[in-house]
């Protein structure tokens, strides 16, 4: 088969974590309409990582090769690509990481993103500045190797986070290419450049080694339940696999262990918490730290968070410092050292081996930080957090019964989902309702003045609000509700809501006072205006346009183009010299 250009292979080992290239900045010269601009749309590049006796982990390819990765971007896949020594793992292991990007400025071809970002929920969005890493890692014996066993990760990196979806594509490449290897990979790259772009609230079958993945990417206008999928075409074989989501998890699997603590999980995450979870593998590892990101949906996940870390990690040494106070990340980890290095974090939870029998395993103990061992500490959830609100033991029950009558995993996941979700609408609705209501009111909005400012949310008159519109409302649980939004309100969770909420609104603003500019008589305010005034109102509605369609502001495309011949109406009645420099040819 013949290479596609800039398909090649290429062999780079772990540079120094702390150096870079000097070429990153630019990330790579491809033009949108350059061969692999479709499969930048899903992945940014797939790397294979090998085991090296004299040089350890070492890049063995990079797809497509011209893709630029720093030095210290390398030596990080590298190392997150493979289980530390103390995990162990033996056979076929798939997991994820989350890495920086240390390399400035993205490539043209992502001057999409803010179209997919525009209709993707924020919880779904393009990552800006982070990689994920998706890895298929496979350990067998091989007596045809010197160190007597074939060690090796292949890894697909993205800026999307559909975790589900990149698993389920390792899980058909990955076997391929570790028999037949570089021809097969080749053959994929080229079968993924010609996927349809994901687009918000479509379903797109996307074809790959002879069989179609069916898959809805989500929008910010679905239900929270799943969407129906569409039936894939008669002629497509052979049948569709159906991917029931392109980025949820199992979370009953993943929370099994700690089922009694999932509302104060939830909490923490909630409050950005520093939170280490120590797995016994990076499978478990990476898992149970989504599981935990995703329990704020709809709410964005603010923070930092490592589904997968090593002491060998570039940031080691900023996450483990003793010399200013825990960061606000989620770290999973495999290596019992970091018991020992984070001793002083506020919240250690350590889980054990993942129990694969139809029984509830044993819950994990709240325990003391001062409990906290090195190498032997126990299971368990270590902290001196108490939870604001009252547990939920019906939804225990219930999903305890589930486990008694061998109720289907997704929906016991289902169900867990659903009080996750109705817990967070339930405590974000009186911020949404007390926001709505800074807004100022449409009749203030005319077209010749500027537009009133959206008044500042103060916290106090927030709070007095909820005796009247609090989360009693909706929620049955009993607890400290204020006490849970005052420390919200510290919390980097409350900053990325508010500047996005106050961002949407501002948006509006400006689209309403469009609208109410379109709705005047330009003619007739023009009567008595002088030219000074008109050529200021050209310019300001050309600024508006500009902003319009730069920010795809809500509004209608009659609206756009009736600005659009108010500035020609407005040019035109100017002198033929102001004509020639505000049209100039």
């Amino acid at each position: 088969m013949d290479a596609p250009s800039g398909a090649g292979p290429r062999t780079v080992t772990c540079g120094s974590p702390g150096t870079a290239e000097p070429t990153a900045a630019g990330r790579s010269a491809r033009a949108p309409t350059a061969p692999w601009a479709r499969f930048s749309a899903w992945l940014e590049c797939v790397c294979v990582v090998t085991f090296d006796l004299e040089l350890g982990q070492a890049l063995e390819l990079v797809y497509p090769s011209d893709f630029q990765l720093t030095d210290k971007e390398k030596g990080s896949i590298c190392y997150l690509s493979f289980p530390d020594s103390h995990s162990g793992c033996l056979g076929d292991t798939q997991f994820s990481f989350r890495m920086r990007q240390c390399g400035g400025q993205r490539s043209p071809w992502h001057s999409e993103d803010r179209r997919y970002n525009s209709g993707a929920p924020v919880a779904l969005q393009r990552d800006p500045a982070h990689y994920f890493g998706y890895v298929y890692f496979r350990q067998v014996k091989d007596s045809s190797v010197k160190r007597g066993y074939f060690q090796k990760s292949l890894v697909l990196v993205s800026r999307l986070p559909f975790v589900r979806l990149f698993q389920s594509l390792l899980s058909l490449i990955a076997p391929e290419y570790f028999d037949k290897l570089a021809p097969c990979l080749e053959a994929v790259c080229n079968e993924i450049d010609q996927w349809p772009a994901p687009v918000p609230g479509q379903t797109l079958n996307l074809p790959v080694m002879g069989v179609v993945i069916q898959a809805h990417i989500p929008s910010r206008v679905d239900k929270p339940e799943p969407s129906p999928l569409k039936q894939c075409d008669q002629n497509l074989l052979p049948a569709p696999v159906v991917l029931a989501s392109v980025h949820e998890l199992d979370l009953f699997r993943c929370f099994r262990p700690v089922l009694t603590h999932v509302q104060m999980l939830w909490e923490l995450m909630l409050l950005g918490e520093p939170l280490l979870v120590l797995a016994p593998s990076p499978d478990v590892s990476s898992e149970l730290v989504l599981a935990l990101t995703s329990c704020l949906q709809p709410l964005k996940f603010c923070c930092d968070f490592r589904p997968y870390f090593t002491i060998h990690d570039s940031e080691f040494k900023e996450f483990t410092t003793r010399t200013q106070a825990p960061p606000n990340v989620v770290l999973g980890v495999t290596n019992p050292f970091f018991i020992k290095t984070l001793q002083h974090w506020p919240h250690v939870l350590r889980v054990g081996e993942p129990k694969m029998s139809g029984d509830l395993p044993k819950q994990v103990k709240l325990k003391k930080p001062s409990r906290l061992k090195t190498l032997d500490t126990k299971p368990g959830l270590y902290t001196a957090y108490t939870a604001h609100l009252h547990r939920d033991k019906a939804l225990l029950k219930r999903l305890l019964k589930g486990v008694q009558k061998k109720r289907p995993g997704d929906l016991q996941s289902a169900l867990l989902r659903r009080h996750l979700l109705e817990l967070t609408q339930s405590f974000i609705f009186p911020l949404e309702h007390y926001m709505a209501s800074l807004m100022p009111l449409q009749k203030n909005i005319t077209p010749w003045k500027t537009p009133p400012q959206i008044r500042p949310f103060r916290q106090e008159d927030f709070l007095r609000s909820l005796e009247h519109s609090g989360p009693q409302l909706t929620c049955i649980l009993k607890g400290d509700w204020l006490g849970l939004y005052r420390r919200f309100f510290k919390s980097p969770h409350f900053d990325g809501w508010y500047r996005q909420r106050h961002r949407e609104m501002a948006h509006k603003l400006e689209a309403l006072h469009l609208e109410a500019l379109c709705e005047a008589d330009i003619e007739t305010w023009m009567k008595d205006k002088s030219e000074v005034e008109v050529v200021d109102l050209v310019l300001k509605l050309r600024e508006k346009l500009v902003r319009a369609q730069g920010h795809q502001l809500p509004v209608k495309a009659v609206t756009l183009q009736r600005v659009q011949l108010y500035i020609e109406m407005a040019i035109g009645s100017l002198p033929k010299d102001l004509q020639a420099v505000l049209c100039p040819p």
